[in-house]
């Protein structure tokens, strides 16, 4: 009986077609709205790569990481809130 073959968990994935963000809120929305996307897209990394616990995710990690799927480095704020993310997705 011939081996099944291996199946790929995972795969490539086309990012998905960006849509304009609502008029009228206030810069701070804006600003705050992004740092959480990019504080998303950093702890989903994290992740993937084998670091699940908030306290090994140090700054130099995470701006590694930024570097390394080509983030722009994140702020300290931004850094906290990759740990917050790790902390409470448990």
């Amino acid at each position: 009986m011939p081996a099944a073959a291996p199946m790929l968990i995972d795969l490539p994935y086309a990012p998905l077609a960006k849509k304009p963000l609502p008029a009228g809120q206030p810069r701070d929305w804006y600003i705050t709205h992004n740092r959480r996307l990019k504080a998303m897209r950093l702890a989903i990394a994290l992740l993937d790569s084998g670091v699940y616990l908030p306290q090994q995710a140090h700054n130099r990690r995470i701006r590694d990481m930024a570097e390394r799927v080509g983030i722009h480095p994140p702020s300290d704020t931004t850094c906290h809130m990759v740990r917050a993310l790790m902390r409470y997705a448990r």
